[in-house]
């Protein structure tokens, strides 16, 4: 099997409900995870372009849910599955959703 061109890891990270950081999967990681599964697959670009991953905490709790692209190294925060569609046209096109990437400020924050 060829290596795909990105790396797609999604927090699925899981604390206990009155833990003040929260966690990517109260927030619906799981939901995202499989829907980018499910939407990579229908358009043909999870043999070759996208693997979507499971990760553990990625340490962007504030900003989670949170997806860490390799090897492009960027992180998209606060990703619902209403943003799905979008994360995989930018991978069917070779581009980001900037509105997604992490700024400098948000990685500070943890």
């Amino acid at each position: 099997m060829p290596q795909r061109q990105r790396y797609l890891f999604v927090c699925i990270n899981r604390r206990a409900e009155d833990n003040p950081k929260g966690s990517c999967t109260a927030r619906g990681s799981e939901e995202v995870h499989r829907a980018l599964k499910e939407q990579l697959a229908a358009r043909g670009l999870a043999k070759v372009e996208a693997r979507v991953c499971t990760s553990s905490c990625l340490d962007q709790c504030s900003s989670g849910v949170t997806i860490l692209v390799e090897p492009d190294h960027f992180f998209y925060g606060r990703v619902t599955v209403s943003d799905v569609p979008e994360i995989v046209e930018g991978i069917a096109n070779d581009r980001r959703v900037e509105r997604l990437v992490l700024t400098a400020e948000d990685l500070e924050k943890g």
